[in-house]
């Protein structure tokens, strides 16, 4: 059963583009550092990512409602601009990588310096 990760990043205001850069790419290079602990090779079946480009203008929800381009907020207050799709080979190896992957804890303890909120949702490919 494959497990599909989603993560969504909101950097702080003050991050820099290339520190920004710096955390994209080593969220994409996990899938090749992150290794099993019994097998010994990389577990990540996939990993991509990129920046938000939807002119739908619903990355920031307040209070259940949409805000769009109407309002005062700034392009670096917008919400999310960042997303990141893991799958998983099983739940098994998710659970792994959450709790007990070394590699992916330090990079989870990396970000508190340029990422403001992350947001994670996982699920079944067609388990509704």
């Amino acid at each position: 059963m494959v497990i599909v990760h989603i993560v969504l990043f909101e950097f702080n205001p003050s991050a820099t583009p290339e520190a920004i850069q710096d955390v994209c790419q080593r969220m994409l290079a996990l899938k090749d550092q992150c290794i099993h602990p019994t097998t010994n090779k990389p577990y990540l079946k996939s990993s991509i990512g990129g920046r938000d480009n939807s002119p739908e203008e619903l990355q920031v929800s307040i209070y259940g409602l949409s805000v769009g381009s109407n309002t005062d907020l700034a392009m670096s207050q917008r919400g999310m601009t960042h997303a990141f799709i893991v799958e998983f080979e099983n739940e098994a190896d998710r659970n792994y990588y959450i709790n007990g992957d070394p590699v992916h804890r330090a990079f989870v303890s990396s970000l508190g310096y340029v990422v403001a909120r992350v947001q994670v949702l996982d699920f079944v490919p067609g388990a509704f």
